[in-house]
């Protein structure tokens, strides 16, 4: 499902913005629209390139990891951060 996320934003994007969206982006949930005016940006922005670079990272690194692999202190730490973000804090 494509939905626009950046209606009430300016016509062109902000470094802050992109940063709200890259997930919407890589999901590919963005309008046709709206993902014109991201890689507009991204092409003119080196810091939000690097910023996109290391999200797709993250997600093919954390994609390797299996429960074993963490420690107990991290699942611990993890829930917990989860259940905050759950409980919208």
């Amino acid at each position: 499902m494509n939905i626009s996320l950046l209606g009430v934003f300016r016509r062109d994007l902000v470094c802050q913005q992109v940063v709200e969206i890259v997930t919407a982006y890589l999901e590919d949930a963005l309008s046709r629209s709206d993902r014109r005016r991201l890689e507009k940006h991204l092409a003119g922005c080196p810091l939000c390139t690097e910023y996109l670079a290391q999200i797709r990272e993250t997600i093919r690194l954390a994609g390797r990891l299996d429960p074993e692999d963490l420690s107990p202190e991290m699942r611990s730490d993890l829930t917990e951060v989860y259940r905050r973000w759950l409980a919208g804090g």
